[in-house]
């Protein structure tokens, strides 16, 4: 009932639906990986440590090169599922270079698949949208505000908001 599929031809209000999602259902995505990794960790650890790291350092190779790199950076802000898909990537190179490819899989592309899958299909509600305006204007800072903060996928929300307040104050 709650469920629908997205609008593949109105990239932006998908992109909007994905976000809302991530931030609104952050515990039990967080739950789920880290449910996940465990098993993943238990069954190899040197690998799933190896693999986390990788992607960890990516990420933050990725991140920092954005902030330098005005291309980078408007290829995140308007096709963020793209830098995403491109860190994975380069972190999938990486570790099939270092070690088990199957550990990187099942233990990190299989959480992020499965929190994607979910927050794409997802319709939002009413609770949803509040507690996002919340973590738009910076009332709460959570985990997966961090994680967008730095893929800058909630400047948008904050800037709709700061248009919103200067009309009504007008």
């Amino acid at each position: 009932d709650r469920f629908a599929r997205p609008d593949f031809k109105d990239i932006s209000k998908w992109n909007n639906r994905v976000v809302s999602n991530l931030l609104y259902y952050q515990t039990n995505y967080l739950m789920v990986a880290a449910t996940v990794v465990s098993i993943v960790g238990f069954l190899s650890p040197l690998n799933m440590l190896i693999g986390g790291t990788v992607v960890v350092l990516v990420f933050m190779g990725f991140v920092w090169m954005s902030h330098n790199k005005d291309i980078l950076r408007k290829l995140k802000k308007q096709y963020p599922t793209t830098f995403v898909v491109a860190i994975m990537l380069s972190s999938y190179f990486l570790i099939s270079y270092l070690g088990d490819v199957m550990v990187f899989m099942f233990g990190i592309t299989l959480p992020l698949l499965l929190m994607f899958v979910h927050a794409s299909l997802r319709l939002r509600n009413i609770k949803n949208k509040l507690e996002n305006k919340m973590e738009g204007i910076g009332l709460k800072k959570t985990p997966m505000g961090i994680i967008l903060d730095a893929l800058e996928q909630q400047e948008e929300s904050i800037n709709k908001l700061a248009d919103y307040i200067s009309k009504v104050k007008e």
